[in-house]
């Protein structure tokens, strides 16, 4: 294995003091630690290709290569800057990727990442970007060789971590600090209560489906309208607008995932009709990944909502007439924002959705 902070500290040699990317749970133990480094500065970015620009313009204002780390889940989303800006045959801006490998041949994974990580050295191959799978701390001459040719050629230069591969050095837990709010079961819970039968339901990546699909389990009871945004992270909010042109749907989001592309707030607010009800679940932190800010706090969704289009707002933080503030929500005219505050915090031993196609074909039916 691979100790966090022996990485870190070889990156710190190598004249590395920018990063910036999204969270992943692969990386998280690296990640967690730049925090702590003050010559280091670390931005969280709200998606891929963000980061790659940031990095971008971190390079032309200081002329060091800065480090862009991410799951390869989100390698599509990266793709853009990295061939239109940061290509060779464009403005040849060296960058070091570390990526978090899920789904690599050999590791099992679940489904959403099994594709995904048997193409992932393909697309850099296409992309022309020379890369190296670090496994162990002997590995690191293999970043000291493909840094140098970043260096010499000023070319975009990536390394591939496998899951279990890196070893926490610190214990970090997360944060507990937003003890005001609900837990996101209970609010799930009370919704599936709620809901009518004719409304659909699509459920953000994370543990939000995976809570969802606990309770659907353990409540046969539940009618079957859930559709679980299993990967694709950022990208409920649209399917739920394809949806709401002939159904009634609600979108259960979370707070990384709308901001990874909020611009899909103004398509809803635009195109959406009465059918469509958008929940944020908001706690501050991508929490299924290692507990990482958002950078949601601070902001006013209800203005934001109504600048986008939205036609009403509404707010949950505690069990006072909960009941009550759902139905209400419910019975709105969409597109409208229900923004809920949940505390950090998920059951144990959590398990995921399975057998998606007979998901998908229920959920049609």
């Amino acid at each position: 294995m691979i100790k966090a902070k022996a990485l870190l500290n070889y990156l710190t040699s190598k004249k590395i003091y920018f990063y910036t990317g999204v969270p992943d749970s692969i990386l998280k133990n690296f990640t967690n630690l730049i925090d702590k480094k003050k010559k280091l500065l670390n931005i969280k970015a709200v998606n891929e290709g963000a980061a790659v620009a940031m990095a971008v313009g971190n390079y032309l204002s200081t002329k060091k290569i800065p480090c862009v780390y991410f799951q390869n889940s989100g390698l599509g989303n990266a793709i853009n800057p990295l061939v239109s800006i940061a290509s060779s045959k464009v403005y040849s801006i060296p960058l070091f990727l570390i990526i978090g490998w899920r789904g690599a041949p050999s590791i099992k994974d679940e489904p959403q990442h099994v594709l995904k990580g048997q193409i992932t050295p393909n697309l850099l191959k296409l992309m022309k970007i020379k890369y190296a799978v670090i496994k162990t701390e002997k590995d690191f001459v293999k970043i000291g060789k493909i840094l140098r040719e970043s260096k010499k050629k000023n070319c975009t230069v990536a390394i591939l971590i496998k899951m279990n591969s890196l070893k926490n050095d610190v214990n970090k837990k997360i944060k507990k600090n937003n003890t005001k709010g609900l837990r996101r079961i209970y609010f799930i819970e009370k919704l599936l209560n709620i809901v009518p039968k004719n409304m659909k339901i699509i459920s953000t990546t994370g543990y939000t489906s995976r809570e969802l699909n606990y309770l659907r389990k353990r409540n046969k009871n539940y009618p079957i309208k859930v559709f679980y945004m299993v990967g694709g992270m950022g990208h409920s909010s649209m399917v739920s607008l394809g949806v709401a042109i002939k159904k009634k749907v609600v979108c259960l989001d979370g707070d990384g995932s709308l901001l990874m592309h909020m611009g899909s707030m103004r398509s809803v607010g635009y195109y959406g009709n009465k059918n469509y009800k958008h929940i944020l679940l908001n706690n501050g932190c991508h929490e299924s990944v290692g507990g990482q800010i958002t950078t949601s706090t601070g902001i006013d969704f209800k203005k934001l909502a109504q600048s986008l289009g939205y036609k009403g707002y509404f707010f949950i933080n505690s069990k006072i007439n909960i009941e009550k503030k759902i139905k209400s929500f419910l019975n709105s005219n969409g597109p409208t924002l229900l923004e809920v505050k949940i505390k950090i915090g998920s059951i144990e031993n959590l398990g995921r959705p399975s057998n998606f196609l007979n998901i998908k074909n229920r959920f049609m039916k």
